[in-house]
């Protein structure tokens, strides 16, 4: 039998990711109708996921201990700003907006970290950059819809926005990891601090934990608050984050972010079959022009050497 070939297979394998990571707004709006604050779902989603993945990461440490030490800041950094606040945001934004909107807003953190690029560290965007963000923009203001009948919750796209200045983070600081440190470490120990950092500060009363466990209402049938949890945790972040790193690993992060633009079609059409929730043609479009303008942007990109795709923290989808 014809063995297919590697290509082939990491491209699956970053198709698969994305629909994975795509799943994760819907199984968050079942908790979130049922009572289940922002906060709390990203604890518990990421929380446990970390415990998940918590074995893969120590054998992928087998012997080199230092590398963990030498980067504990780095990791930190990352669970806070492109764990912790990405995904608080992210969940907050769904209470307001359709999913498919809320992470068509968060990819607009892509266009944050180029105007980043250029005003802390004088990365002056070429003319495809340029294009891409100017369509990027443009999407953005048929998103918003201001004149039309899909008007949307200033408090929902507030925090949409703030979901992309956590996604700046993620691709800032994935871009300058440790190639040393192994990609499922950084996944793990970035989901363990966001998790941690979250709880103790709902402990202390500055951020509100709510949670429901009664049966709530998920894709039209009642059922135990159990399977949109198992759902965040199982499919929206451990198989997705565990087949995202195996597809960077055979394609590139650069190859593999481009693949993971499809997690916002793959939102709207589970949001769709799943809520009944669908944008309208002018936010569909608005949502067509982000994804391009990220796509020119990802194209622009110096192309990475093989050497610097082999160990580096792929760049995957939006909500982690």
């Amino acid at each position: 039998m014809r063995q297919p070939p590697v290509g082939g297979a990491g491209l699956a394998l970053a198709v698969f990711s994305a629909l994975t990571f795509a799943t994760s707004g819907t199984f968050a709006r079942s908790l979130i109708n049922a009572g289940w604050s922002a906060e709390a779902l990203v604890i518990a989603r990421v929380g446990l996921a970390a415990l998940v993945v918590a074995l893969p990461a120590v054998l992928a440490l087998r012997g080199r201990w230092s590398v963990l030490r030498r980067n504990l800041a780095s990791i930190g950094v990352f669970g806070l700003l492109g764990v912790a606040l990405a995904q608080v945001c992210f969940f907050n934004a769904v209470r307001y907006l359709p999913v498919g909107v809320a992470l068509m807003l968060e990819y607009l953190g892509i266009v944050v970290v180029v105007g980043w690029m250029w005003l802390a560290h004088g990365q002056r965007p070429r003319r495809l950059t340029v294009a891409g963000s100017v369509a990027a923009l443009a999407g953005l203001f048929l998103v918003l819809d201001l004149a039309g009948a899909g008007r949307l919750d200033p408090v929902g796209v507030l925090w949409g926005l703030g979901a992309a200045i956590g996604l700046a983070g993620y691709f800032v600081l994935a871009g300058r990891v440790d190639p040393n440190l192994p990609s499922v470490v950084m996944a793990s120990g970035g989901m363990a601090v966001g998790a941690a950092v979250l709880l103790l500060l709902g402990l202390v009363g500055v951020l509100p934990l709510r949670a429901s466990f009664g049966d709530v209402d998920f894709a039209g049938q009642r059922t135990s608050w159990l399977v949109p949890v198992a759902g965040l945790v199982l499919v929206a972040a451990v198989i997705a984050y565990l087949s995202g790193i195996a597809a960077a690993r055979i394609l590139g992060a650069r190859l593999a972010s481009f693949v993971g633009l499809t997690e916002v079609m793959f939102a709207v059409l589970i949001a769709w079959l799943a809520l009944h929730e669908l944008p309208t043609l002018v936010q569909l479009l608005g949502g067509a022009l982000i994804v391009a303008g990220v796509a020119l942007v990802r194209l622009d990109e110096p192309r990475e050497t093989p050497a610097a795709t082999s160990e580096q923290e792929p760049v995957l989808a939006a909500d982690r």
